[in-house]
């Protein structure tokens, strides 16, 4: 290791307290991650395996994350500050990507056709056409700190799948459950420089990624400023570009709905992970009819959650990433109040060591406020009354952003109307935070370019190639 690169401290948010130290790789181990990366792929020694070869290395992979699961769940949550029980539930999402993309390694194809092209069959030519698909080559991943193990499972299992050889980037916040994954993908088959990890900062090792001319393909989880910044920077090569950004998600709670799923639902949809989700609902417009009893429900949801580090017990909500996120989530609200807001419960910290903040509930909110349009990533939510269904839709469509939704209603007719006219890449109908592995996922507006998840979650890394054979 070069002594002079800077150390980065990796913290337990529930504590402040340090638990590890990794290097800011920096450009300099970018392009030597890059040249490994480039030299694997060139040598054909991952993507030139057969499909049923490399199926059963990322089967194996799911093996042994299912054999280390307590170790990396426990450190999962102690470096991100989710609850164990989340941490867990993420990590078997994850491992399924890795058993989902298996099957598709063997199901890599293009189509063949027969042409005939010319004005007669006298002057025509005769072709047999087809087209292949191939790795796309080496590929940037970069993961953010919300959910680290299982958005490194999410990017590597299909570009993995794919062929490609990839430049992978932990965030500098939570490196640490990504540091043991490299030790389980070498230890399933993966090839030595097929996955190169590289730690650091987003401005260094994530910005080398980004503008580097041999890497063909960047995947990003993260902000909307953050993702204009690496589509900007993929233009010296025109890599192609996958993009999973913020959002600021409208749950509609309709007079007919079932409240007794509706409250739960979609304070989950806020509350878990501290709020800290692309995909949180944190913006809840309900019916005149039921708001009273909306915004009742939904605060004593946020009183009954118990708060607590990874190593307590009976907890429900850990701390936010770091005192730079609770600055930020505790500033917004300051900023609503401010400007007349009612905070109905929450609206500060916790008096503890580590970076807690109280679920927030908001109400008299103008939607011209920073609470109501800026992504905020805290376990704060806003609740504003609607008379007209289509007033609603169109406030819930007012914002920049369009990854996922929120419908409630016992209604079949209004549930199917209200999607089709919300942008959003994701609707849940009666559900919140429904995932699998097999269904796309992908925002609309300024929440993101391309799908993960599904078949199109292996698209992305897969180019095609057209042949024609004049017969």
């Amino acid at each position: 290791m070069d002594d002079n690169r800077t150390m980065i401290s990796v913290l337990d948010p529930a504590t402040g307290e340090e638990i590890g130290q990794v290097p800011d790789g920096g450009g300099a181990s970018v392009d030597e991650a890059v040249r490994r990366a480039r030299a694997s792929f060139t040598s054909g020694v991952w993507r030139h395996m057969p499909g049923a070869q490399r199926a059963k290395v990322l089967w194996r992979v799911a093996d042994l994350i299912d054999q280390r699961i307590d170790e990396l769940c426990a450190m999962e949550a102690r470096n991100n500050g989710m609850s164990r029980g989340l941490a867990r539930a993420f990590t078997d999402i994850g491992t399924e990507m890795f058993r989902y993309y298996a099957g598709w390694c063997s199901k890599i194809h293009g189509q063949s056709t027969d042409l005939r092209v010319g004005p007669d069959a006298a002057s025509s030519y005769e072709y047999h056409a087809y087209t292949s698909l191939e790795a796309i080559g080496v590929v940037g991943l970069i993961v953010p700190w919300n959910g680290p193990l299982l958005c490194a499972m999410v990017k590597l299992a299909p570009a993995l799948a794919a062929g490609c050889s990839c430049v992978f980037k932990p965030a500098e916040e939570t490196p640490l459950t990504a540091l043991m994954l490299a030790d389980i993908l070498r230890d399933a088959g993966v090839p030595d420089g097929v996955v190169n990890f590289v730690t650091g900062y987003g401005e260094t090792v994530g910005a080398a990624m980004s503008g580097h001319d041999g890497i063909d393909k960047i995947a990003f989880t993260g902000s909307t400023e953050v993702g204009k910044i690496i589509a900007r920077a993929a233009t010296g090569n025109l890599k192609r570009v996958t993009l999973e950004l913020g959002g600021k998600s409208p749950v509609l709670i309709c007079g007919d709905a079932d409240l007794a799923q509706a409250i739960p639902g979609a304070a989950a949809g806020i509350f878990t992970n501290s709020g800290q989700a692309c995909t949180a609902g944190s913006r809840i417009f309900a019916h005149r009819a039921v708001y009273d009893r909306v915004v009742e429900g939904i605060a004593a949801a946020a009183d009954a959650l118990r708060l607590g580090g990874s190593d307590e017990a009976d907890v429900d909500l850990g701390p936010l990433i770091s005192a730079r996120q609770l600055a930020r989530v505790n500033e917004l609200v300051e900023d609503g109040r401010n400007q007349g807001a009612t905070i109905v419960t929450g609206g500060a910290a916790l008096d503890r060591a580590g970076f807690f903040y109280r679920p927030t509930v908001i109400t008299d909110v103008r939607t011209d406020m920073r609470l109501y349009r800026e992504e905020i990533f805290g376990p704060v939510v806003t609740i504003m009354p609607f008379d007209d269904e289509d007033e609603a839709i169109a406030e819930a469509n007012n914002t920049q952003y369009g990854l996922a939704a929120q419908v409630w209603t016992r209604d079949v007719s209004r549930a199917h109307r209200i999607t089709r006219k919300l942008d959003a890449g994701t609707v849940w109908v009666n559900c919140a935070v429904a995932f699998d592995p097999s269904i796309p996922f992908g925002g609309f507006k300024q929440s993101g370019w391309g799908q993960e998840y599904g078949w199109k979650g292996i698209e992305i890394y897969l180019r095609s190639k057209s042949v024609f054979v004049q017969l």
